[in-house]
């Protein structure tokens, strides 16, 4: 793949959320959210980090990709249609009766998806055994993982981060930080603190980062890629709805559609 320029994944960020608010406007439902705050992130993991082959998912050599918080599923078809993946399939399709691009991705529907996802607290737990596994094979690809701030306050994430050091699983996960969850603030919600200081109190290696700034991004993951001694958390500071004006930093557009009037303002602002 050709190395892009910040700018080029800038503009490929763009054109995730543009089909981010197509795809949940069509559909009528969906979480563009969350999706549109994390437009950066997968636009750095699929034009530039992530040692991947679009016309062969099954590539031994792959990196994984593990996406815990599945509802975000918008940002992760985007990206994979404009890096190459679906050629046959409509994403405009995105949670139709019968549509493969389901509202919780299924690998059921989707082969090329390294993981089925939904139940939050999951994701992290599947990419540690993922990457001892990778070890123990002695493949070549890296196992990253997406979570959220929200599901942290599932267990089943701090087991797995426990795991993870004491089995020294090289996996590199980043955490959605943008402080919202389905019923408001995370700190009013259930207040979870300092995250990045107990993951680093659990023993991981842990980067802050502006999950927006592009050369921030690439800079971060790709010095994640140099260490294999033990899991990495970097936690990207995001806003949820970035890009659209009305949607920034409002927990209402968790889960919530755009209507037509809404869409266009949306659009015309990621024109």
């Amino acid at each position: 793949m050709k190395q892009l320029t910040d700018k080029e994944i800038e503009k490929k960020a763009l054109e995730i959320r543009r089909l981010i608010i197509r795809m949940v406007h069509a559909a009528t439902c969906g979480h563009p959210g969350g999706s549109l705050g994390l437009a950066d992130i997968f636009a750095v993991l699929y034009f530039d980090i992530l040692r991947h082959r679009p016309g062969q998912p099954d590539w031994p050599d792959r990196d994984v990709f593990v996406l815990s918080n599945g509802h975000v599923s918008p940002v992760r078809y985007a990206a994979m249609k404009l890096a190459g993946y679906f050629r046959d399939l409509d994403v405009m399709s995105f949670r139709k009766l019968g549509s493969p691009f389901q509202g919780h991705p299924s690998t059921r529907y989707l082969p090329e998806l390294e993981n089925s996802s939904g139940s939050l607290g999951q994701g992290l737990s599947a990419a540690v055994g993922l990457a001892l596994g990778q070890r123990l094979q002695k493949r070549k690809g890296r196992v990253f993982c997406g979570i959220s701030d929200g599901e942290c306050g599932e267990g089943m994430t701090w087991e797995a981060a426990t795991a993870a050091v004491a089995y020294r699983a090289p996996v590199i996960a980043y955490m959605d930080h943008n402080g919202i969850q389905i019923d408001g603030k995370t700190r009013d919600v259930c207040d979870l603190g300092d995250l990045a200081s107990k993951f680093a109190a659990f023993g991981w290696k842990v980067s802050t980062i502006d999950g927006h700034d592009v050369g921030g991004l690439r800079r971060a993951f790709s010095s994640a890629r140099d260490y294999e001694d033990g899991p990495q958390m970097i936690v990207c500071n995001t806003v949820l709805g970035k890009g659209v004006s009305f949607m920034e930093d409002d927990y209402n557009w968790h889960g919530k559609a755009p209507n037509q009037e809404q869409t266009e303002l949306a659009l015309a602002e990621l024109a």
